[in-house]
């Protein structure tokens, strides 16, 4: 056939084997061997026909490097219906993971057998795409409506047992998945089972199925807010209900090209490509062996430190836990195995795996029970001279190769490398609140950050399921850095006319998953408040930046934790509510500083923020803390709320044009604070060079 796909007759089978290593994705050379292989079987003396594959995995799905460019026939769909209309009768044969193209394959044959082990889903919304080979008709035909609107809407894979249950697996292989697979063919011969059609299959819509197809369009509506594809998803779906196959195919591959087309299958298929760029280091050889890691020590049992010890104990990883007091580390402890307690309740974990991952955590107030650590992370309070005792007493105790990482948001690594005799295995180690949950870890290399430490703490980011990406010392790295103009903007924009409810509304309707003043109550406006402190007059900027945050801290509003902040908020269900209290203290901000308020447009909101954002981004690239431009995306969509779909603020600028950043911000220059608007060098050169950024 090909070099991917070989087919041999045995006995009265006729048999495919597909091997293109690492994942046997749908390259061309698979899609036209197994055309040709489908070719054969067709005439030759087989009775049945099984698809099996080699390495660790069905066929995983597409083929990434073929992403963007222009397709070779076979196309996946022709594949597909000729897979579909084949005369002999057809099983697939799955283990690993069979995604995407790789399910719909499996799915165009007679009959699917699939081992214990074996995953199978449709994740192209991951992608801003749908399933565009007979994916959203077949489903829906074989498992009914609320399986297909779930598996394709979540994009999230399912085990095999899930999958029979469900209709989408005929039988699970419990050891030889060949043998198994073969054996079943020859009993379906035998029996002379149907050719079993997916296509064949005729849906009716009742009144049910409209029902839950309605709710699910609001449910997404919400929670996917202002994506394309999962709505797009139900269209085919609905479709395949009320159309043929045939005229179902048709509506899919509309809507198909109509998501490849969409601005937001080029962001989310940027973020598939960013998120994995963000894991390689370009300055470290890949010679670098990176540290084992089996114990970790972590100072603060607070909130964070909780949240951290979390992450390591969930991947098996020990953890000593370490505060000053007895009463501090029982109150950690208490308040993971309440967070656990949460988990257990909504089904997310058994008690079982509940008392195996605290069996994993101990809690200590001696800093000497961390001298066997590989690996400790101190999460204290954001204050340099405690950090510094913090790194001085750990250089005495700790052993030599011992990782030392900060958990600081802001704080210099290598002020803190400085207070140990071995600068060079200090680095940070930022993770994102709540820790057990937030994604992104940011890893910070100080100027004598060894290269060993750095690829330790990358690895270990991996290991415990964080997305970690590398920065350079600055002040706030790359995301909080960023935050301040981000977060300057919205200040002025409410100095200059727009109500708190008005900005958060223009920011969350973009697709950010809370608008920037919503978060400054969630985080606390004290934190900011006590910041400031610290800085003189001209480190702090603008009065208008800052003055109605300081006017609302002391008037006592610190934010959701005091009931009120920006809004005052309901005591029971948190919902936000606009205080006329808040418009008072603006006004009078405003009158001290000779601000008049004028109309301020949702489109201007949403332009100052994003270009804040990505115009201090190029200045981080200019500088070299960030690698390159997509790292600082994945930083933003995984740590700050940024909507994929959007692609973060680097790509989200990028495709509107850079010379399009430049009018917009020097419009800003002139018509607002010429400081603030100072254009990025990297954004105007490459803007007159048409280069990317």
């Amino acid at each position: 056939m090909t070099d991917a796909v070989s087919y041999t007759l045995e006995g009265n089978l006729g048999v495919i084997r597909v091997n293109n290593p690492p994942v046997n994705a749908l390259s061309h050379g698979v899609r036209s061997g197994m055309a040709e292989a489908l070719t054969t079987a067709a005439e030759d003396t087989s009775e049945a026909v099984v698809i099996l594959c080699e390495g660790r995995t069905f066929i995983a799905g597409a083929d990434i490097t073929e992403f963007g460019k222009p397709p070779k026939p076979p196309f996946l769909p022709d594949l597909l219906a000729q897979l579909d209309n084949h005369p002999k009768l057809t099983v697939a044969a799955i283990h690993g993971t069979a995604l995407g193209g790789g399910f719909e394959t499996a799915l165009s044959c007679n009959y699917r057998v699939a081992l214990a082990s074996a995953k199978v889903g449709l994740p192209e919304v991951k992608l801003g795409l749908l399933p565009g080979a007979g994916g959203t008709q077949r489903t829906p035909r074989l498992a009914g409506i609320a399986t297909a609107i779930d598996l394709m809407t979540s994009g999230n894979p399912i085990p095999a047992e899930a999958a029979l249950q469900k209709g989408l697996i005929d039988h699970v292989a419990r050891d030889n998945l060949a043998e198994e697979a073969i054996a079943y063919a020859k009993q379906l011969v035998a029996d002379q089972a149907p050719k079993r059609q997916a296509s064949a299959i005729t849906l009716t819509l009742n009144e049910s199925d409209r029902e839950l197809i309605s709710k699910a369009r609001s449910n997404l509506a919400k929670k996917t807010r202002g994506e394309s594809a999962p709505q797009r998803i139900i269209d085919c779906i609905e479709a395949s209900a009320e159309l043929d196959f045939d005229a179902g195919l048709k509506r899919e591959r509309e809507l198909f090209m109509a998501c490849m087309e969409d601005p937001q299958s080029a962001a989310l298929r940027h973020m598939f490509f960013a998120e994995r760029a963000a894991a390689k280091i370009d300055s470290i050889d890949t010679s670098v062996e990176p540290a084992q890691v089996q114990r970790v020590g972590i100072i603060g049992a607070g909130t964070m430190g909780g949240g951290i010890a979390m992450c390591f104990a969930q991947a098996g990883i020990q953890v000593t836990l370490i505060d000053m007091s007895d009463e501090a580390v029982t109150a950690g402890i208490s308040k993971i195995k309440a967070n656990y307690d949460i988990s257990v309740k909504r089904g997310r974990l058994s008690q079982d795996q509940v008392e195996a991952i605290m069996s994993q955590i101990k809690s200590s107030t001696h800093f000497e029970d961390l001298a066997d650590a590989d690996m400790v992370i101190e999460a204290v309070f954001e204050n340099l001279a405690v950090k510094k005792e913090v790194f001085a007493r750990l250089d005495t105790i700790c052993k030599a190769d011992a990782v030392l990482a900060s958990n600081t948001s802001y704080q210099s690594i290598d002020d803190i490398a400085a207070a140990t005799s071995r600068p060079e295995s200090v680095l940070g180690m930022h993770f994102f609140s709540p820790a057990n949950v937030m994604k992104l870890l940011e890893v910070v290399k100080g100027d004598k950050s060894s290269d060993r430490v750095i690829a330790t703490a990358m690895a270990v980011g991996k290991r415990i399921g964080k997305t970690s990406v590398l920065s350079g010392m600055c002040y706030g790295f790359i995301g909080n850095r960023m935050l301040r103009p981000y977060a300057r903007e919205a200040a002025l924009c409410m100095m200059e006319g727009a109500s708190p409810a008005q900005i958060d509304a223009a920011m969350e309707q973009w697709g950010m998953a809370m608008g920037p003043l919503a978060v400054g109550d969630l985080a606390g406006l004290d934190i900011g408040y006590k910041a400031r402190e610290q800085l003189t007059d001209e480190q702090k900027g603008d009065p208008a930046s800052y003055c109605v945050a300081d006017r609302l801290v002391q008037a006592g509003r610190l934010g959701q934790k005091s009931g009120a902040g920006y809004y005052r908020y309901d005591p029971e269900t948190r919902q936000r509510i606009a205080d006329p209290d808040v418009d008072a203290i603006i006004d009078s901000c405003r009158q001290e500083l000779g601000i008049a308020a004028r109309a301020v447009s949702d489109e201007e909101i949403v332009d100052r923020l994003i270009l804040a954002l990505a115009n201090e981004g190029a200045r981080i690239l200019e500088e070299g803390i960030a690698q390159r431009a997509s790292d600082i995306d994945v930083v933003y969509c995984y740590g700050y709320g940024f909507p994929r779909h959007r692609g973060g603020p680097m790509h989200y600028v990028q495709a509107r044009g850079l010379a399009w950043a430049v009018k917009r911000m020097t419009e800003f220059q002139q018509n607002l604070n010429q400081d603030n608007w100072s254009i990025a060098p990297l954004i105007a050169n490459n803007a007159e060079r048409g280069e990317a950024l």
